[in-house]
């Protein structure tokens, strides 16, 4: 059952922006903690940001100042506006659903790739 879907993956040169969405499929969405991680081809996943469900942000050194993460809890989304993006964050993306009790739920993943 999918309870996750991004959307808005895709291919940017260096120093563009692209805004990423998921949508969530499940109950009780305000009180979930949402984030996003990313994986790059032959590494690890590793953590993006992440908004709880007060809407306290958490960010990657490694995006801080150019990644913003927001929830609109009544539409059940939460995005990610990637600004001046480098090819370095070419990766898939993840996006995740904490909720207070139970297992994480994942998204499928949406690809963003820059371009020199």
């Amino acid at each position: 059952q999918v309870q996750l879907v991004e959307s808005g993956g895709g291919e940017v040169q260096t120093g563009g922006s692209l805004r990423l969405s998921c949508k969530a499929f499940v109950g009780d969405y305000s009180r979930y903690v949402m984030g996003w991680y990313r994986q790059a081809p032959g590494k690890q996943r590793e953590f993006v940001a992440t908004i709880s469900s007060g809407g306290r942000t958490k960010y990657s050194d490694s995006v801080k100042g150019r990644f913003t993460i927001s929830r609109d809890n009544g539409k059940k989304l939460v995005a990610l506006q990637m600004n001046g993006l480098i090819p370095e964050d070419t990766a898939v993306y993840y996006c995740y659903g904490d909720p207070p009790v139970g297992p994480q739920t994942w998204g499928q993943g949406t690809q963003v790739t820059v371009s020199p």
